[in-house]
């Protein structure tokens, strides 16, 4: 056998010990970052875990009932709480969970909301909960959901309704992903706290993170691993290209010390927007912590801003 053909051949192997790494490893990311699964995040302060606890006690005995939707791809069934204001209003918010959590962990927004009169509407996202799917979407598939469940409240509450969104890390981009939809003209202001710039970049972040690892080639092939597996291209899910579009006035609201979503894509979501804006930086805040480590300032923001544009 001449040396030519034996180089190829070992160019061959090669090239298949490669790309069999490539695509396990590109599996890996997926089943790692898109299939629900234990928190990567679990590990909750002891103010949050002891204010969580208590509100989740409360979130099970308050009055609510259970809404359904379709999702708007795939034809998954979706599930959500609405738990109705304690008197008759046509505001409500929408509250939007954070990643590998459900509208359970967004217990003490929830009542926040309810305590300050409005209604609340808290899906599960697909993938969560009592919604189906076996795939976390990042917001990106989600942020067309969230399109069907603003025109329910419409149509059970009302033309006249006033809707804000409102979200949390993953929830948060989830929101200012739907902010660039064509939404109905009764969604007012949005609040986002901790959300990402884009499932790429936090993707990027998270593998440098957690791997020491480059952003390429993994990126690019887990990014095709999940068009197919999922049916969606995550590559598409920014949450700073949708707030280009963005036209409704938006509070953003990030942790200073956030190691989990970097607090610089706060300032690259806040940048992107060319219209009404706010943003609250809290100094010594983790990740999705801001609520809980300054409670009173933190309702004192929301509130405000929410009253303003829902009148």
């Amino acid at each position: 056998m001449s040396k030519k053909k034996i180089w190829s051949i070992v160019v061959g192997i090669l090239a298949i010990v490669i790309l069999a790494g490539i695509t396990g490893a590109s599996a890996y990311l997926y089943n790692f970052a898109f299939e629900p699964q234990k928190p990567l995040n679990s590990n909750i302060p002891a103010k949050k875990a002891k204010k969580l606890s208590v509100d989740k006690k409360w979130l099970s005995r308050v009055k609510q009932t259970r809404w359904n939707e379709i999702s708007a791809r795939q034809d998954l069934k979706l599930s959500a709480a609405y738990i109705p204001a304690k008197n008759e209003t046509n505001k409500t918010i929408i509250v939007a969970h954070g990643y590998q959590e459900n509208h359970k962990d967004m217990a003490s927004y929830i009542r926040m909301f309810h305590e300050l009169g409005y209604n609340v509407l808290a899906p599960d996202d697909r993938g969560a909960g009592q919604s189906q799917g076996k795939y976390i979407g990042f917001g990106w598939p989600d942020r067309l959901d969230y399109v069907k469940w603003i025109k329910q409240v419409i149509a059970k509450n009302g033309k006249n309704s006033e809707i804000g969104l409102f979200g949390v890390s993953m929830g948060g981009a989830t929101v200012m992903m739907v902010s660039g939809e064509k939404l109905p003209k009764q969604v007012k202001a949005i609040v986002e706290d901790a959300g990402y710039s884009s499932i790429e970049d936090e993707l990027t972040y998270e593998l440098k993170a957690r791997f020491n690892l480059p952003k390429e080639p993994l990126i690019t092939t887990a990014a095709w691993y999940t068009n197919v597996a999922a049916g969606f291209n995550f590559k598409e899910g920014s949450s700073v290209k949708q707030l280009h579009k963005n036209k409704l006035p938006i509070y953003f609201i990030h942790g200073g010390k956030d190691t989990f979503v970097p607090t610089k894509m706060v300032y690259k979501n806040y940048s992107a927007v060319k219209g009404v804006k706010k943003i609250w930086v809290a100094e010594k805040a983790g990740h999705a912590m801001t609520f809980y480590d300054y409670p009173q300032e933190y309702q004192r923001r929301v509130s405000g801003f929410f009253a303003k544009y829902l009148k």
